[in-house]
């Protein structure tokens, strides 16, 4: 894959002992990252458990099922970018090891959690963990796998992914048919025992040799303006409006700290992050596109979850067997997109993904409660296919723009504004379905009585909740509210699509065409790591 011009200089070559057992390694990398992408697929699966009164969950409101999931991200995202220097800065290995150990003690205290309050608490714990793991473990791959050994590398790490979106909703429907709601939790804990043995003995330390002064300013900016921004952007989604005061003012706030951040890196003497690379074109535009694939992408996560089960009434496990075609597409094709860009360039393949992705949630327009599965899974299989050929190559973009001394930094900025994006397209598509939902379904409450209106309007889940206890009265009900949200995802889904083509533009104006054929190798220098070894 090419990467813009005026990139860094070729780094050094990875040392022997190392490049020998890369792949090893990178099973290793694919494992701890399969960790924390399984936890959000899974506990996406069970909040219909959790919400249900104790013994069968633990009696969790809406609100504190949305926090035990925003608590995660909010963590999550406030930290990564300082988890990625201090990776930079002590070892990436370390970070790692300590991130998955993290990790692990959350997700038992979270599996033990006898109330909602405990719960979000250990998910907060859990995010924290993840927050260092995430950047990590493609920081590693950066330093492990030569420079025109990369793209395959990042295509295989973006591939492990796809593996993760099937086998969590399938695995947290297992577990929930067999076992107690807090299992989604526990069956991390085995993994990160077998994650932090093969760690141990295969990954290799890695760091920036010369990381210069610390900037505590600088970080202390970033994750409380993180932090904000994504508060405000999760109160949005909750309240469904983004002009109450304790949503404006997080905002707000969030955006004038970050823009703080900036203008002290841009005159800091030891910046935490060389501000001057988001000059180039391809570098903005790749991490733009990441930004707008996964607000898209969440946002249409979020709706059909409760399109599937709750207007068509498939169980989580049924549920998570049908998103299979999106992440078989993704274990095919991402590892293979190299050699797609390779011939075609970085701009029409990326290009033709996000096209892709935006046709897939523009279908989603068109489903009613009775369109027929292999339409479901042919839409979910364009939507995995179109992903496949976005986040390989922008992921290169964004990695190979900086040195791999700065490979922490570089894999920080690619997850925070992932993590970003998707929380935005949660809280931002969230609201636009609750808006829309709520507005069709208010002229059917008459037979609601008048203190339940209120709750049982708030969404397809509370409304059907409602319906149920009105006995055979509930029915009419019941019709008007499936309805309803199919009429509220048709216009998110516009939406969603929208945003995808909007980074179709982007892509297509400025990442880089097809790269130039290169110049022979020279004869000593493909020989070199024949004579090294």
């Amino acid at each position: 894959m090419s990467i813009p011009s005026g990139a860094p200089a070729a780094a050094p070559r990875v040392p022997e002992a190392v490049h020998r057992r890369r792949w090893a390694v990178l099973g290793v990398l694919m494992f701890s990252l399969l960790i924390v992408v399984l936890d959000n697929s899974i506990l996406n699966v069970a909040v219909k458990t959790i919400a249900s009164p104790a013994p069968t969950g633990i009696g969790a409101t809406q609100s504190e099922l949305e926090w035990a999931i925003n608590s995660y991200t909010l963590v999550f995202a406030g930290l990564l970018f300082t988890a990625g220097l201090l990776g930079d800065r002590i070892g990436r290995k370390k970070v790692l090891l300590a991130g998955i150990l993290v990790f692990g003690i959350g997700s038992a205290l979270a599996a033990l959690s006898t109330s909602p309050g405990q719960l979000i608490t250990w998910r907060a714990l859990m995010g924290f963990g993840a927050a260092f793991v995430m950047p990590a473990t493609l920081a590693v791959l950066m330093n492990v796998f030569e420079r025109d050994e990369q793209p395959k590398a990042i295509g295989i790490w973006a591939g492990s992914v796809g593996l993760g979106i099937a086998i969590g909703p399938i695995t947290g429907g297992l577990l929930l048919e067999h076992f107690w709601w807090g299992s989604i939790f526990l069956v991390n804990v085995p993994v990160v025992v077998v994650a932090l043995i093969a760690m141990a003995v295969l990954v290799p330390d890695s760091r920036d040799p010369n990381p210069g002064r610390v900037d505590p300013f600088g970080v202390v900016l970033s994750i409380v303006g993180l932090v904000l921004l994504v508060y405000g952007i999760i109160r949005g989604g909750e309240l469904a409006s983004f002009t109450d005061i304790t949503v404006l003012a997080p905002l707000i706030g969030g955006l004038l700290v970050l823009t703080g951040f900036v203008w002290h890196e841009k005159r800091s003497s030891h910046p935490s992050i060389d501000i001057s690379y988001f000059r180039k074109p391809a570098f903005s535009a790749a991490v733009a596109a990441i930004a707008l694939v996964f607000f898209a992408l969440m946002g249409v996560t979020f709706f059909s979850a409760f399109y599937l089960q709750s207007v068509r009434g498939y169980t989580a496990l049924e549920s998570g067997l049908l998103i299979l075609p999106l992440a078989a597409a993704q274990m095919i094709f991402a590892p293979r997109a190299r050699l797609v860009v390779d011939r075609f360039g970085a701009r029409a393949v990326c290009t033709v993904g996000m096209l892709l992705v935006a046709a897939g949630l523009a279908a989603f327009a068109l489903f009613g409660a009775d369109t027929p599965l292999w339409v479901l899974c042919l839409v979910f299989f364009v939507q995995g296919t179109g992903m496949a050929h976005i986040m390989p190559p922008v992921t290169v973009a964004v990695m190979q723009a900086l040195p791999r001394e700065r490979a922490g930094s570089g894999s920080a900025i690619n997850n925070t504004f992932r993590q970003v994006g998707g929380a935005l397209g949660i809280a931002v598509l969230g609201s636009v379905l609750s808006t829309v939902y709520r507005s069709d379904i208010e002229g059917h409450l008459d037979a609601v009585p008048a203190g339940a209106r209120d709750v049982a309007g708030e969404s397809i889940e509370a409304t059907l909740g409602v319906a149920e206890k009105l006995g055979p009265a509930g029915r009419p009900l019941i019709a008007a509210a499936n309805d309803a949200f199919i009429g509220a995802m048709h216009v998110t889904a516009l939406g969603s699509a929208a945003v995808a083509l909007i980074g179709a533009a982007v892509v297509a104006a400025f990442l880089p065409g097809r790269p130039r054929a290169k110049a022979p190798e020279a004869p000593e220098e493909s020989g070199e790591r024949v004579l090294q070894s």
